[in-house]
């Protein structure tokens, strides 16, 4: 089910490549709201790019939804300046497949690429880590891991279809990337807009490696995650197979724990389930997976955490019991929460700022310790 609105572009509220948000007055109210200035997203490389006063065509669902992280509408169409064609080029890979606004794209496994012969024989990522994260959120703080160890490692990250599928969407990547964090995305699936597009999430880290030329790569969602409070029902259930796949070609697999010493949900309390299960149940055995040493942070720096990470020591104990199939590396957390701090994006998963959650970005950043302790020189 989708609510369309019609409404005229009133301001130009940023830009970034790839995205721009707006406000639009929309002819009639968002359904069951009195809204009708609303923000709203245009994909520029999809859509065009607006301009003040242009007409323009919302899908308000998400607002009529009161969703958290859709809270904005996206912008389907500038029916009075439509974009001009694309150039012709190679491309055949459809992305967003029979959606209204399928794209195609240039694969880097296409076979009108030029990476693909590389591709085609490539079957190893020689032993490269790979980080697998259930949530965005955890990217800048896994490379900030990776570069308390040595930041001239070079990071790639390959985003799943799992949640937002536009890699335009995400602030975080735009700002890795202009900070040097990160060399490039690999979108793969069915989301588009990374520096590289392919197929499956495989082809997507043997890019990295033997393209991007990464030491180390990230696997996650993109932003605005799904769950639903069933034990299989969430779209981070497939970090189990991405773990195989990089086992599969031969990397360095590495699960990250989502942890949390602050969410009020039970299952998401200390280690999330939506860890645990594809941990235990879905990924083969052998796998990495660093657990944060929080007695290892000083007391000035636990003095900033409220509350304390330590609060859920004895519930995470408990809970790695499920994870003994796998190789469970204490990590010391000496000087991680100084390197989350020069993160140049905003620290924030699920509403909660570093200070107020810093079990979830210490897990990940000490994911990216670990990674960057395995990287072959």
């Amino acid at each position: 089910m989708i609510h369309w609105r019609k409404g005229i572009v009133a301001a130009i509220r940023s830009t970034r490549p790839g995205y721009t948000e707006v406000e639009v007055e929309l002819d009639e109210a968002v359904p069951g709201t009195d809204a009708r200035s609303i923000r709203a997203v245009a994909y520029t490389d999809a859509v065009g790019q607006p301009q003040s006063h242009d007409t323009v065509i919302v899908n308000v669902s998400a607002l009529a939804k009161r969703l958290g992280t859709g809270g904005f509408g996206l912008i389907v169409a500038l029916p009075d300046a439509l974009p001009a064609d694309p150039p012709d080029g190679p491309g055949h890979l459809v992305k967003d497949r029979y959606s209204p606004l399928q794209t195609m794209v240039l694969g880097v496994d296409d076979q009108e690429s030029q990476h693909h012969s590389t591709l085609a024989e490539a079957d190893s990522l020689g032993g490269m880590p790979v980080v697998v994260a259930d949530l965005h959120s955890a990217l800048p703080a896994v490379a900030a891991g990776i570069r308390a160890v040595d930041p001239s490692l070079s990071v790639a990250y390959v985003l799943s279809d799992g949640a937002a599928l536009p890699a335009p969407f995400s602030q975080a990547v735009a700002g890795l990337k202009d900070a040097g964090w990160l060399k490039g995305v690999i979108s793969t699936g069915q989301a588009w807009g990374g520096d590289l597009e392919a197929v499956t999430i495989h082809t997507g880290l043997l890019a990295a490696k033997h393209v991007m030329g990464a030491d180390i790569t990230i696997v996650a969602q993109g932003p605005g995650n799904l769950g639903t409070g069933t034990k299989y029902g969430y779209s981070g259930l497939v970090t189990g197979e991405h773990l195989n796949a990089a086992a599969l070609l031969g990397g360095h697999p590495i699960g990250l724990l989502r942890m949390s010493n602050a969410d009020a949900r039970g299952r998401h309390f200390g280690i999330s389930h939506h860890s645990l299960t594809p941990l235990s149940e879905i990924a083969r055995s052998g796998m990495t997976v660093p657990v944060p040493d929080f007695s290892t942070l000083a007391e000035a720096e636990r003095a900033e955490m409220d509350p304390d990470p330590g609060v859920v020591a004895e519930t995470v104990a408990e809970q790695l019991h499920r994870l003994r199939v796998h190789d469970l590396v204490d990590i010391d957390l000496t000087g991680l929460w100084e390197a989350l701090r020069t993160s140049p994006v905003r620290l924030s998963t699920m509403g909660r700022k570093l200070p107020a959650d810093a079990a979830s970005f210490l897990a990940a950043a000490a994911a990216g310790r670990c990674a960057a302790g395995l990287v072959r020189r």
